[in-house]
C-alpha cells in the first residue's frame, strides 16, 4: 500500500467564537493526500506561551506541587506550578516569579527546556518546562506563603519522590485529577510504577 507523500498544510483559519481570553478556531487544511480537511482548536487570545516549574527542595529531594480547582474538569487537579509568560520576560525569569506566586518559594532555574506542546489535538498552546532547585535553608523559604490572584486558591504540596505514588493514588480516591505532565515526570524519573515493561 502506498504511503502519502504530499505535505500536509493549512490554508485559513475561521473565528467561531471568543471570550477575554480564549477564542475558538475552525482551521482548513490539506492532508497528505491533497484532501480538504477542517479541524477545531482553542487558542489563547493573546498568543502567550507557557511556563511549567518542576522544583525540588533542596536538601530534602521533596517536589512542589499545587493543588488547584480547575472549572473545565469541575475538580481539583495536582500540578506542577505554572503560568503564563509576560510580555518581554523570559521564560526563567517567568519559572521564578510563578513559583514565587504560586507557592511562596523563591528557587534557582537550573535548566529551561525548548518549547513543547501541551494538548496538540486541541490547541497550539506552548509551554518551556523549567528544572528549579528551592534552596530550603534560605530564610524567605522557611515559612512560604502563595500570592494568588483573585479567585485562585491553591494549596501547597510537597512530596518526597518515595511517596508520589501513594500520595497521587489517595488524592484520585478522593476525587482529585493528576495533570499529566506530573505523571510523566514522574514515570521518566522511574519514581512511579510503570504499567508497561520496557
Amino acid at each position: 500500500m502506498d504511503k502519502p507523500t504530499g505535505q500536509p498544510h493549512r490554508v485559513g483559519i475561521r473565528k467561531l467564537g471568543a471570550g477575554e481570553w480564549l477564542r475558538l478556531d475552525e482551521i482548513r487544511y490539506v492532508d497528505c493526500e491533497g484532501k480538504s480537511r477542517t479541524w477545531e482548536a482553542a487558542e489563547r487570545c493573546a498568543g502567550q506561551n507557557a511556563v511549567v516549574v518542576i522544583a525540588c527542595l533542596r536538601p530534602s529531594g521533596r517536589y512542589v506541587l499545587i493543588r488547584q480547582y480547575r472549572p473545565p474538569r469541575d475538580a481539583f487537579v495536582l500540578e506542577f506550578p505554572a503560568g503564563l509568560i509576560d510580555v518581554g520576560e523570559t521564560p526563567a525569569a517567568s519559572a521564578l516569579r510563578e513559583l514565587r506566586e504560586e507557592t511562596g518559594y523563591h528557587g534557582v532555574v537550573r535548566h529551561v527546556s525548548g518549547l513543547g506542546l501541551n494538548s496538540p489535538g486541541m490547541t497550539s498552546e506552548a509551554a518551556f518546562i523549567a528544572l528549579a532547585d528551592i534552596p530550603e535553608e534560605q530564610p524567605e523559604n522557611r515559612d512560604p506563603a502563595p500570592c494568588c490572584d483573585d479567585g485562585e486558591h491553591i494549596a501547597v504540596v510537597t512530596v518526597a519522590p518515595a511517596e508520589m505514588t501513594a500520595f497521587v493514588s489517595a488524592r484520585e480516591q478522593a476525587g482529585d485529577v493528576t495533570d499529566s505532565k506530573v505523571i510523566a515526570f514522574f514515570l521518566g524519573a522511574g519514581v512511579m510504577p510503570r504499567v508497561l515493561p520496557c
